[in-house]
């Protein structure tokens, strides 16, 4: 009955969500709705206690980045360097790889440490300008920039700075460049797979005469074609974000080494903080800001007109992304909470003995209940990452390899309807689950299976 509680509240939150209902109220329906059901008086501890608990905390962590991303992609549209950027690369690879274009620019972002939320609003701009341009239909765009953003560089390709291939370090012993040629073999398996997918879906479009379409919402804003910056200047603060992220994230915790303890300053009612865990959200943030800066200072002129229009927009924008998101997490750690969890992580864990097969049906499963990748790989390594060592020791698997299907399954079935980044992307792009939401769980579907393709790569060649 506890299982059938969470699942129930699961199906509901995807059922709104495709729906096109707001998250920002039925995530927390939903949840409350299992405890109800659960125990009937736990409902107003578990409202505060916890899901505004992990609500407010994930608004607390990442409002700031949401916020600059959507000022970054704001500038980048209005000062023409989308524009711009667009058509050097129409005329370099022509319109029909627009797609193409699209995914390499989102693997390029993500693979620089860029987050993936901020991805989203930078390339929307680039991506409308591409698929006007080259007549694909809107409702390919969030398929096209989550295959480049939310798939290979995020937890397959070896070295990835993001925090789906960051957590597994901690429990493995592993460094981020584990099982390199598993990591690098799935995420090639992704990256093709999901570009045949989306040209043939492209292909079925043109077939039909369906073009990019009209009355959209949340276009960029028409930008004359005349006097565009010289697009190698447009792409200058893309790569700064890029480089400034990665020294940063550097840079962060020499300067300020694990803690910083406010009581050394006379501050003595204010808790010390955990450096490491904010560096990387403080080095996105300042290499957004410089992002932004560097946007000003080549096309003030251009913008100066619509600047204030422009950032209001943006940030209702970002509120918006940022309170859907934040709301998904607080389901997530309600649902996590709750006994018919750990009763599906225990009849996993007990059901399945191969220790990678289990380790990725564990992960994805969880990652999909929680609508977090990260949020469902740290639930199943948190209690069974010991189990998965004794295993493979006793099977002499390397934990490299561990790691990396723990990595590339947690970004397997998170990519629900209900999921954060999912929801982030379809508002940012002004589409609904309904037009678009397929194309994404197509994307979904082939990362899962790339996870058991390197399990049956590495048990029948050994490759590591």
């Amino acid at each position: 009955m506890d299982i059938i509680i969470i699942l129930l509240a699961l199906f509901f939150l995807m059922f709104v969500a495709y729906r096109g209902f707001s998250v920002i109220l039925f995530a927390p329906i939903a949840a409350l709705f299992a405890v109800l059901l659960t125990e009937p008086g736990h409902v107003l501890p578990f409202f505060s206690g916890v899901f505004m608990e992990k609500m407010v905390g994930f608004i607390k962590l990442y409002f700031p980045v949401f916020l600059l991303g959507a000022i970054f992609g704001k500038v980048i549209e209005m000062s023409g360097f989308a524009k711009s950027i667009t058509q050097f690369v129409i005329k370099l690879i022509g319109p029909a790889r627009a797609m193409l274009a699209i995914v390499l620019v989102g693997a390029i972002l993500t693979y620089g440490g860029v987050s993936l939320f901020v991805v989203a609003f930078a390339l929307y701009p680039f991506a409308a300008e591409l698929f006007k341009l080259a007549d694909i239909p809107k409702r390919l765009i969030p398929g096209t920039i989550a295959l480049g953003a939310f798939t290979f560089t995020m937890d397959a390709f070896p070295g990835s700075p993001q925090i789906q291939n960051i957590i597994p370090t901690s429990f493995f012993g592993t460094t981020t460049w584990a099982a390199p040629w598993l990591g690098f073999i799935g995420g090639m398996f992704v990256f093709i797979l999901g570009m045949v997918y989306l040209e043939w879906r492209r292909r079925q479009a043109a077939a039909k005469g369906e073009g990019y379409g009209t009355g959209h919402s949340n276009e960029p804003e028409k930008i004359e074609s005349e006097n565009l910056p010289n697009a190698f200047i447009a792409i200058l603060p893309l790569i700064l974000v890029g480089v400034f992220n990665k020294w940063f994230t550097v840079l962060i915790p020499k300067y300020y080494g694990k803690t910083f303890d406010f009581s050394a300053i006379g501050m003595k009612n204010v808790p010390e903080i955990q450096i490491p865990s904010l560096a990387a959200v403080w080095a996105v943030e300042g290499a957004l800001i410089i992002g932004i800066v560097t946007v000003l200072l080549f096309s003030f002129k251009r913008i100066k007109d619509n600047f204030n229009k422009g950032l209001n927009l943006s940030i209702g924008g970002a509120l918006l992304a940022t309170l859907n998101t934040a709301s998904e997490y607080g389901f997530g750690g309600v649902i996590a909470a709750l006994p018919g969890f750990t009763a599906v992580n225990t009849a996993m864990s007990n059901t399945i003995k191969d220790p990678l097969v289990n380790e990725a049906v564990t992960t994805t499963t969880l990652a999909g209940i929680t609508g977090s990748a990260s949020g469902g790989m740290s639930i199943a390594l948190a209690t069974m990452s010991e189990t998965y060592i004794a295993q493979a020791n006793k099977l002499g698997i390397d934990p490299e390899v561990l790691h990396r299907v723990a990595s590339m399954a947690s970004g397997g079935m998170d990519t629900l309807p209900h999921n954060g980044a999912v929801i982030t992307l379809l508002a940012v792009t002004g589409l609904t689950h309904k037009q678009a939401y397929i194309d994404i769980f197509a994307m979904t579907i082939i990362k899962t299976v790339a996870v058991f393709v390197i399990i049956g790569l590495y048990y029948m060649l050994g490759i590591v």
